[in-house]
């Protein structure tokens, strides 16, 4: 007999998860920032850029954390900081460099190699792999709106102007990311040196397809028109206070850690006593505990009547 169990489909209400792309001097970060004040009141950006982020503090509001490193690691702790903070807004400008910068995953790859010695990068990956789905878990179940920038590698192409003189044009390629991230969001958007936003990829149907010059608060606009349309749903901290309560049971969080895993929830960052964890280690850490207090407290029970038949 089968555990596998078909329901309705329902669509409930989501957070915003958002990549730009496009070639540096595209307007990724002031995108990014536009957008996310669009988006929500407290705003949190991880800045690899140099500090570079900090330019536009005097036209938006938010908190910055740089990084010099880039292991995925850091920017898990990062996300669950940032959750545990109450950010309505989390931005990473860019991501790129959590793949290809110091620390990054193409750094973890050849270290992995090293240690086991096998000449290629296969058993790098087979090691290092799990960093990176750990760390795009994360992202992804991040409690408030997401907002990725990507660079892309450029190439200059020569055209014709209206004029008909020929004049080079730079354009941006493939994210520096691995294959097929942009899978992973619901919105995808290429800017271009223009600072032209095509949206590339989109699960808003409203959005599909859409080119905006100099995007500014009306795309943050039409993204939480599409968010809010559906029922209302749980968030992180509701599944944090439910599998910290006093009183839950482990068949309580044994049902909560399936509840979570079904709105793929299970590896968003939290913080837990100091420690980051994700949701999922949290609930199961919760579980084990109180499976061990039912059967001390059965034990206790059990001898405790023992002692009241060997009274009688």
């Amino acid at each position: 007999m089968s555990n596998f169990t078909f329901t309705p489909a329902t669509k409930e209400q989501a957070k915003a998860r958002i990549a730009f792309t496009g070639p540096t001097g595209s307007g990724k970060t002031y995108t990014a920032l536009v957008t996310g004040t669009g988006l929500g009141d407290r705003i949190a950006l991880v800045d690899t850029e140099h500090g570079s982020a900090a330019k536009y503090a005097d036209e938006f509001a938010f908190d910055t954390l740089p990084l010099t490193t880039f292991q995925p690691t850091a920017l898990v702790e990062a996300l669950a900081v940032a959750a545990h903070d109450g950010y309505d807004v989390m931005i990473v400008d860019s991501l790129s460099h959590f793949w290809s910068g110091s620390g990054g995953m193409l750094e973890q790859v050849d270290n992995a190699a090293r240690r086991v010695g096998a000449g290629n990068s296969f058993a790098g990956w087979k090691e290092a792999r799990p960093l990176e789905r750990t760390m795009i878990d994360a992202l992804l179940a991040y409690p408030g709106h997401l907002i990725v920038t990507m660079r892309t590698k450029t190439e200059y192409v020569v055209e014709a102007d209206e004029r008909g003189r020929k004049v080079p044009r730079k354009v941006g390629l493939k994210p520096e990311q691995r294959e097929g991230i942009e899978y992973e969001f619901d919105i995808v958007g290429d800017l271009d040196h223009e600072n032209t936003l095509v949206i590339s990829k989109s699960r808003a149907k409203p959005l599909s397809g859409t080119v905006l010059h100099k995007p500014g608060v009306e795309f943050a606009e039409a993204v939480l028109n599409w968010l809010k349309a559906g029922k209302p749903a749980k968030s992180v901290s509701d599944y944090l206070t439910a599998a910290t309560a006093p009183d839950a049971t482990y068949e309580d969080l044994r049902d909560l850690y399936e509840e979570a895993r079904r709105h793929n929830l299970l590896g968003s960052a939290v913080l837990d006593g100091g420690e980051t964890r994700t949701l999922g280690e949290l609930i199961v850490r919760h579980g084990t505990e109180a499976a061990k207090n039912r059967v001390a407290q059965d034990v206790e029970s059990t001898a405790g009547r023992g002692q009241e038949g060997q009274a009688a």
